[in-house]
């Protein structure tokens, strides 16, 4: 009769064990599925000869997470960057970089206007360094996005330095640059697949293109 109460007594703890272990289980997963990613396609990538000089036009599919939208109208500034490089072919070593350049954004909501700001630079821009940005405010989050997502008129290399008679492509890449975030905050964010967003793409250029 003891071992049959014991046996019974056990019997009773073990659903409640189960209870928990299924509720956390479900609970981890249901966290997963609400849990949703930033979003970076390329739409468009389109080089073209101007004068004496090759300029691109992106378009951009750029989509944020609700945690770094959260992140952001908390106070954290985030930072965006573009880069592009004409790459010229070389069999006998590796290839040549003939031009580069790069977009730095620093995008920030204002608390007190309730007004978010972007500040476009050719330079790394820094908290101290704003000045030498263009700055724009927007009254919305999707307002100041559209001007990351279309980056045209961009002026990436001398048409001196690209020929029609040679092989050259651009790599293209646009990421956001975890770099700039307080450093306690990279180690938070750093594998949260929130936060990862990068996109990249190479295209060739014809004689078309640089004629």
């Amino acid at each position: 009769m003891g071992f049959i109460t014991h046996c019974w007594k056990s019997a009773k703890v073990e659903p409640r064990r189960w209870g928990g272990w299924v509720l956390g289980a479900w609970l981890l997963l249901a966290s997963a599925a609400w849990a949703q990613n930033s979003v970076a396609e390329l739409t468009e990538l389109r080089p073209e000869r101007r004068d004496a000089a090759l300029y691109l036009t992106a378009q951009l599919k750029l989509e944020l997470a609700p945690a770094v939208e959260d992140a952001l109208i908390k106070g954290l500034a985030v930072h965006f960057v573009a880069e592009a490089e004409v790459m010229r072919d070389r069999w006998y070593w590796s290839d040549r970089k003939v031009g580069t350049a790069s977009r730095y954004y620093r995008l920030a909501f204002q608390p007190l206007t309730r007004r978010w700001r972007l500040n476009v630079s050719n330079e790394p821009i820094s908290s101290a360094g704003l000045a030498g940005s263009i700055s724009q405010s927007f009254e919305n989050l999707p307002d100041a996005l559209a001007v990351i997502r279309r980056q045209s008129g961009w002026r990436i290399a001398e048409m001196t330095d690209v020929t029609p008679d040679t092989r050259q492509y651009i790599n293209y890449r646009f990421w956001l640059d975890m770099s700039q975030l307080p450093r306690p905050f990279q180690i938070a964010a750093g594998n949260q697949t929130e936060w990862s967003l990068n996109v990249a793409r190479q295209i060739r250029l014809t004689a078309d293109m640089v004629r």
